[in-house]
């Protein structure tokens, strides 16, 4: 069986300390910073294609009243549910089964990206796999009493651009807090 390679992507929002929940919710309110989120995943290049969008159990059940997006496939990745939960498409025991769905037929023909979208075990999983090249990582500018968090990364190997295209550069501020949307890619060693 063929394997097609695809993008593997992080993307979440960091307050200080690398938080990024609460009780199973965001600890902020930023709408706009949301939308930009939501862009990101839902982006395809033309009719037709899908990304595939991972999430892990938990992290499924906190953010499943955002569903469903448009040009988008749902993984939940879990070891203890016997059965694809509802907006979900697929269900998956693990991360390395997760991308094999997208890379393998029939899918592999549809899917351009596969983004990561928690939680933090996921995280560290998707950043390990060898097809990862960008994390995007907004700033939240203020600190947040969390119980979940984005694990630390290598910024050697993940070096922080500064500029990308179709991110802002510049401090965003909304409901009183600011913010910045920034891209950590993966330097390749040749």
């Amino acid at each position: 069986m063929s394997v097609q390679r695809k993008p593997v992507r992080l993307i979440a929002a960091a307050c200080s300390g690398l938080g990024i929940g609460k009780d199973g919710q965001l600890p902020w309110d930023l709408p706009r910073e949301f939308k930009y989120f939501v862009n990101h995943v839902t982006r395809v290049s033309r009719p037709g294609m899908m990304n595939l969008l991972v999430w892990g159990r938990l992290c499924w059940y906190s953010g499943v009243k955002c569903l469903p997006l448009q040009n988008v496939f749902n993984v939940v990745l879990s070891k203890t549910l016997g059965v694809v939960p509802d907006k979900a498409h697929f269900l998956s025991e693990d991360f390395e089964g997760a991308i094999r769905l997208a890379a393998s037929p029939p899918l592999s023909d549809v899917i351009e990206t596969i983004w990561v979208l928690g939680g933090t075990q996921v995280y560290k999983e998707g950043m390990m796999h060898p097809w990862c090249d960008l994390i995007y990582l907004t700033d939240i500018m203020a600190d947040y009493d969390c119980d979940v968090f984005f694990p630390k990364f290598d910024r050697q190997l993940f070096k922080k651009q500064d500029i990308f295209p179709g991110v802002p550069s510049e401090i965003q501020e909304e409901n009183g807090v600011t913010y910045k949307y920034q891209v950590y890619k993966k330097e390749i060693c040749n």
